[in-house]
């Protein structure tokens, strides 16, 4: 039995060498400096604009943009709109909590500056569904 234990373990000695050897030059073909493998190969450039999938995309995108904008020119009762984070920001001031005053008005400085990013945004795209649409009549 002492016999059949010290063979299996030399057995195993052996295979766990071979495994060893079988696998470096696969790690040397993933060392560093090793030329690219076709899959990470950078992909070409663009042929076109894109103008056919985001005439697609267009119904979901104005709906996405109007809603964003519906909820930020909500009231205070409206999650997300600036309404309710000016809100938070005046409750905050009010109890003295400056470190949450300044981490929320700088959230609601950026929730400002997005909302006529937002309404620039509707109107391009206001003037992408005319195109698109003059493009399914042609």
């Amino acid at each position: 039995m002492l016999h059949s234990r010290r063979t299996a373990a030399a057995i195993g000695a052996v295979a766990l060498t071979g495994a060893l050897f079988a696998a470096a030059p696969a790690q040397a073909d993933a060392a560093p400096g090793a030329s690219a493998s076709p899959k990470s190969a950078p992909k070409s450039a663009p042929k076109g604009d894109g103008a056919k999938a985001i005439c697609k995309r267009l119904p979901k995108t104005e709906d996405r943009v109007n809603a964003a904008v519906t909820r930020l020119n909500g009231d205070a009762t409206v999650s997300g709109s600036i309404a309710r984070l000016e809100q938070r920001v005046n409750n905050a001031k009010a109890e003295g909590h400056t470190e949450i005053y300044t981490y929320l008005n700088d959230r609601l400085t950026a929730r400002k500056n997005l909302l006529p990013t937002l309404q620039k945004r509707q109107a391009d795209l206001k003037g992408v569904s005319t195109w698109c649409s003059a493009q399914k009549s042609k």
